[in-house]
């Protein structure tokens, strides 16, 4: 009886760990760096003067995926990072149902032409698509689009990657994911990335949702 008492306590304290600890958590900032996010419509209607006041300089808004969608608060998130004085970028979700030009094609029609955006950002991950291309496949289309978004741009393409994609498909230079890397809760070992993906449950004034908390290196742009 004693030792289940232990263990329900335990359970609790883990449980009001990640509802209270896990979604207050941001890593401690080093020189050069500033808190991003990184949000799309599934983060709903979002207050970005309420988002600035509370230490958040940066987005990462999400604008397209595929070659057809639009995310529908784009426009709005776009307009209100402005108006807050957050620094913005948009990102395409990257997916292997259609091919590189026409997801670049998709991208760059809704891309707003801001030469103080940040540099616009892919995101690569499994969705809803049930399409395994092999790699020499992916590896074409993922050129194609990224050529044709920094030859329009004029910026390099930021990558984002999950680990479970990499695994099939590993990103070959100068493509890889080092740009913008996801370690949850841990500083990354090397030094070479612009943007941390440091949580994905934070909590940030403005937003309903849970939202990634994501630390931008301005030194390292």
């Amino acid at each position: 009886m004693v030792i289940a008492g232990v263990l329900m306590v335990a359970a609790l304290v883990a449980t009001v760990g990640w509802f209270e600890v896990i979604p207050r958590y941001r890593p401690h900032l080093q020189p050069g760096e500033s808190y991003g996010i990184d949000v799309s419509n599934h983060q709903g209607k979002i207050d970005w003067e309420d988002v600035a006041s509370d230490g958040v300089s940066s987005a990462y808004v999400k604008a397209t995926e595929g070659d057809d969608f639009v995310d529908k608060r784009f426009v709005e998130n776009w307009s209100g990072t402005a108006s807050a004085g957050i620094a913005r970028g948009a990102y395409h979700f990257f997916t292997l149902c259609s091919s590189g030009a026409a997801q670049a094609a998709n991208f760059l029609r809704v891309l707003p032409t801001d030469a103080d955006a940040l540099p616009p950002a892919i995101d690569l991950e499994y969705s809803g698509c049930s399409q395994r291309p092999d790699n020499a496949t992916f590896q074409r289309e993922l050129r194609t689009f990224i050529e044709t978004v920094e030859s329009k741009v004029g910026q390099q393409v930021v990558v984002y990657a999950m680990p479970s994609f990499t695994k099939t498909y590993p990103l070959l230079e100068p493509w890889n994911p080092d740009r913008w890397v996801r370690r949850l809760f841990r500083r990354p070992a090397d030094d070479n990335w612009i943007v941390w993906q440091a949580s994905d449950r934070g909590r940030v004034k403005g937003i309903t949702e849970p939202v990634d908390i994501d630390v931008w290196r301005s030194s390292a742009d």
